[in-house]
């Protein structure tokens, strides 16, 4: 699966558009990451905690998406976003969206 921001892939052409696809996640933090924050937040640093729950909701997000478009029979996704929303007061949703083409 061909996964790309722009409108159009490289040395490839769009022959069928077959839709907005998405996916998400919802993630929260647990006590845990929380206190090394503050500890972070004290001190100063990355909280690499987060970065690495952030990027595995990405990923997750991107394989639920990638899943959908694959069941419309595509073979990438085109115009690719993502988008990031704060639920409530230790939980995030990240939100991927793009629309599904067949390339030949």
């Amino acid at each position: 699966m061909i996964i790309v921001p722009s409108s159009q892939i490289a040395g490839k052409k769009i022959v069928e558009t077959l839709g907005l696809v998405k996916g998400n996640t919802i993630r929260a933090t647990h006590l845990g990451f929380d206190f090394m924050a503050v500890l972070k937040n004290i001190f100063g640093g990355e909280i690499c905690e987060y970065t690495k729950l952030m990027a595995e909701a990405r990923e997750q997000s991107l394989d639920r998406m990638a899943a959908m478009a694959e069941g419309l029979g595509a073979n990438a996704i085109v115009d690719v976003q993502f988008s990031t929303s704060y639920i409530m007061g230790n939980a995030a949703e990240i939100l991927v969206y793009g629309t599904a083409v067949r390339v030949e």
